[in-house]
Parts: C-alpha cells; structure tokens; sequence
C-alpha cells in the first residue's frame, strides 16, 4: 500500500469517528429533551451551542494547521473533543449540556480544515476530488452505523452510555495518529522515491500569517463561504434534528429512527461519485466549469428534494426525498473542499477554516431559527421550507465560484 493511502486510512477513520461523535447527540435528542424537560427552543440552544463554537474556532484551527502542522493539531483535536463527547454523559442539567457541547464544538473545529492542509501536502492535484470524496463518505458512514449502533445501546443502559464509549474511541485514534503521520512525505521514512514523484514538488513552506487582505478581496471565497453557509444551513437538520422530526412530526417509533441512517448511507454513495465526478467534470469542463457544475447540480437536486419532501404525505415518502436532499448536498461536498485546496494553496487550512465559518454560522441559525419555527406553526413544514429556498440560493451562488481564483498574497 503506497503511503499516502496510509494516510487516507487515517483521515477516514477520523472522518468515521467525528459524525460518530457529532450525530451521537442527534440520536439521543429524544430521550435528552424527554429527560430534561426541553422544549424545541431549548434543544435549539444545546444544539446551538455546538455550532457557536464550531464558527468560532474554524479558522484559528485552520491557520495553526497551516503553521504548525496537522500532526499535532489533529492530535490537539481529537483528544479536545474525545473528552468532551465523554463529558456529555455527565450533563445533568440544560446549563451543564449547553456548557459542555460548546467545549465539545471548540475541539472539533478544524478537524476538516486541518485535513485539506494533509491533502495539499499529501496528494497530487489529480487525486484531490477522489480523495475528499472517500474522506467525507466516511463521515457519512459514521452517521449510518450511528443510529444502528447507539439505539440498541441507548434502549439498553441509556443515552449516556454512547457518549462514554465514543469518547474512547477518539483517544484510541490518536495514539495511532500521533505514532505514524508526519506533516511532510520526505518527513517520513520508507516512502519511496516513485511515490515521492507521484505526489509532486514538496509543497510550500508553512504558512506564517493569515493574508486576510487576500482573503477578503478573493471573490471566490466568498462565494463559497456563502454557499457553504446555505447548504449547512440545511445540512444541520439532519445532523440534529431529523430523529425528533420522525417522531414528533412523522409518528415514528423510537425503533424506527434506526431509519434515519438512511440519508447518511446514501450520503456515503452521494461523496464517493461526487468526488470522482469533481475530477471527471474538470477534465471535461475544465478547471472552472468543472467544479461549478457539480455543484449548481448539487445543491439544486436538494431545494427540489426538500420541496418534495414537505410535501409527501407519507412518513417514509418524506424520509426518501430528505435522503435525496442530504444526498445533493453531500455530492457537492468534495468540490467546496477541493475548491478551498486549488484556491488556498498553502493557506489551504485558512480558506478551508473560511468556508467553514460560514458553514458553522448557518448551522448555528438553523439551530434557533428551526426551534422558533417549529414553536410558532406548530410543526416542520416551514422548517423545510426554508431549506428549500436557502439550498436553491447556494446553487446560484456556485456560479461565481472559480477554483482558478488562487489567492494571491
């Protein structure tokens, strides 16, 4: 096995255990709200909580990775966050859970950021789409085993229990991490001169400050930072909302929610042939249009799902068409952080840290817009559709993104 596909192992184990660790709280939402008297409003501050966190500390991640390297960011990370995942098992009150989940929100940010510096150092241009394609499909198959994992375990000996065992297992990766990755591939010994080549010229000296100059007046980025804040927007429903919508809206038993990994399994389906279309359509279309088509296809198939999805008037049908829509979304991910990589270069981590800013500050006003809005019409409809109408936007906005934009210092 060449040792940058070593290197994909990691990341994709890591990608496993962070939607392991994120969506853990989705699956428990019913039981936290039922146990601690939550109304829909308060679930939206603990789920709020998280996504503060997370805009706050994407780009200071992001840019460490750059200056440091994601050796010992990712290993800051993942031990930051294990402890917090464990934590969550000990929350007792709503204050106590709000505190905590933003501790845990802190840690996880930059995980992904931190990664698009590994691939930039790591991979050759042509790998780049392919390989965020199997390192996002990962985290959709963290959130598929989920429910099939933390319902039985949950029925068992209690929602509690999950966030003990998943916190374990973050501390197990790191040991792993920290033992075998270096930050450069002739950092690493026994890596061949051929694999050497293969991967190209060493990459460029370590970011020493943020070129926040660059980074304002880079069209693209802000393009895609406005995107990305659509579709996570939307993308936060599924993460800690779809569970509780099943079964306050859609009458589902709490067996039943084991469905609700549907959308993530074919999410796993939808990052795979959304990466490999990536690198298909720039051969085809060319550096800009390539990547821009995957993503106006995207995001416009997960308006029209969520628009599908609000009005079936079966359970299960609804559950299809939001799998669609989460489908769309993740399809186009491999792209935004390609996108971030051809732009940002050896600034890779800031622009990634960027784009996920603003993704995090659109998953933090889903989180207390759908609570208000649940509260208010007494159900899910303008929930979706106001997904619906945010995803189409974000199809529109691909249309000023250009990953030939590189940003210049």
């Amino acid at each position: 096995m060449k040792y940058r596909h070593r290197v994909l192992f990691l990341l994709a184990t890591l990608s496993v255990i962070t939607y392991l660790d994120r969506v853990c709280i989705s699956i428990a939402g019913p039981r936290i709200q039922d146990e601690f008297g939550l109304s829909p409003s308060q679930w939206g501050l603990v789920t709020s909580a998280f996504a503060i966190a997370y805009a706050l500390f994407e780009l200071p991640s992001g840019y460490l990775a750059d200056r440091f390297g994601a050796r010992k960011m990712l290993l800051r990370i993942v031990l930051w966050w294990s402890l917090f995942t464990t934590l969550t098992g000990f929350a007792g009150k709503l204050w106590s859970l709000i505190v905590v989940r933003f501790l845990f929100g802190a840690g996880e940010a930059g995980a992904y950021p931190t990664a698009a510096t590994v691939v930039f150092r790591w991979f050759p241009v042509t790998e780049r789409g392919r390989t965020f394609g199997v390192v996002l499909l990962c985290g959709q198959l963290g959130g598929a085993i989920a429910p099939l994992v933390i319902v039985p375990l949950q029925m068992h000996f209690g929602w509690r229990a999950s966030f003990y065992l998943f916190g374990a297992v973050g501390v197990c990766w790191s040991a792993g991490w920290w033992r075998w990755y270096r930050n450069s591939p002739r950092e690493k010994a026994g890596i061949s001169v051929a694999e050497l080549t293969e991967i190209g010229p060493p990459a460029a000296a370590s970011a020493h400050g943020l070129p926040w100059r660059a980074l304002a007046a880079n069209r693209s980025v802000g393009a895609l930072m406005a995107a990305t804040f659509g579709y996570l927007y939307a993308y936060y429903f599924f993460l800690f909302w779809l569970p509780t919508y099943l079964v306050r809206e859609r009458g589902f038993t709490e067996s039943q929610t084991r469905l609700s990994a549907l959308p993530f399994v074919l999410g796993i389906l939808a990052n795979l042939s959304g990466g490999l279309a990536r690198d298909a359509a720039v051969r085809r279309f060319g550096p800009t249009w390539g990547p821009r088509s995957i993503g106006v296809l995207g995001l416009g198939v997960a308006a029209g799902s969520a628009v599908a999805a609000l009005a079936s008037g079966s359970g299960y049908g609804a559950l299809g068409w939001l799998a669609l829509c989460y489908s769309g979304i993740t399809f186009q991910q491999p792209t935004v952080f390609s996108t971030c990589v051809d732009i940002g270069r050896r600034h890779a981590g800031a622009v990634a840290g960027c784009m996920n800013t603003a993704g995090a500050v659109g998953g933090l006003l889903s989180s207390a817009i759908f609570g208000s809005l649940i509260e208010r019409f007494g159900g899910y409809d303008a929930v979706l559709l106001s997904m619906a109408v945010i995803l189409a936007a974000g199809a529109t906005l691909w249309l000023l993104i250009d990953a030939t934009e590189v940003l210049e210092e």
